[in-house]
């Protein structure tokens, strides 16, 4: 059961109000007032909590979003003598329902030039973004690299753009041109880790 508004905390109701408005009206669309509004807030209150719209925008795909932890979990963790493969095809599962999940509520930006560079800029000031998952995969093959996992020529960085590449691509299909456009992504997300492990073994 949902816990009433009135009762949560004054960040939570931002973090719901953010994620009602990202997913309904979209990024562009939801500004700061606006969701303080929604939060039954003062836009005040909100920057007491958040430092811009774009932190809140990267709380809710991060916190609220459910494949968003899996997928840095996987990224960041130990894989332990989990097979390579096995972890790679556990990354592009939860990639591509994330890219999926996140496409949607970002998509507004793009038709702004104004809005896009101002949220790239606020993005940038928090320190996040969405080059850091390219960059925590990247990292990840390149311990495996060092653990002698990969052949000694693998390019992790060149891995690493490839298989993110594909799970994007297909977000981005899924949305465009339909579902019927793309696989399951039970069967998708192990046929591009397994083509991106034939590169790397």
């Amino acid at each position: 059961m949902l816990t009433p508004k009135s009762s949560r905390s004054t960040p939570e109701r931002l973090l719901d109000a953010a994620e009602t408005l990202m997913r309904t009206t979209g990024l562009a669309s939801a500004t700061t007032k606006a969701i303080a509004r929604e939060a039954g807030c003062s836009e005040a209150a909100l920057y007491k909590y958040f430092a811009n719209k774009e932190e809140l925008f990267v709380r809710v795909l991060m916190e609220r979003r459910p494949n968003a932890g899996a997928m840095m979990a996987a990224l960041t963790s130990d894989p332990g003598e989990q097979p390579v493969e096995e972890r790679l095809t556990e990354i592009a599962r939860y990639a591509s329902l994330f890219y999926a999940e996140a496409m949607p509520m970002s998509g507004s930006l793009f038709a702004d030039p104004v809005l896009l560079t101002r949220h790239r800029e606020g993005v940038r000031s928090i320190g996040a973004g969405p080059h850091m998952v390219l960059e925590a995969l990247t990292g990840h093959l390149f311990r495996e690299l060092e653990r002698g996992r990969l052949r000694p020529d693998a390019d992790p960085a060149a891995a690493a753009a490839l298989l993110l590449g594909a799970c994007f691509q297909r977000a981005f299909f899924l949305h465009f041109s339909g579902p019927d456009t793309v696989g399951p992504v039970e069967e998708f997300a192990p046929a591009v880790a397994a083509t991106v492990w034939a590169a790397l073994r």
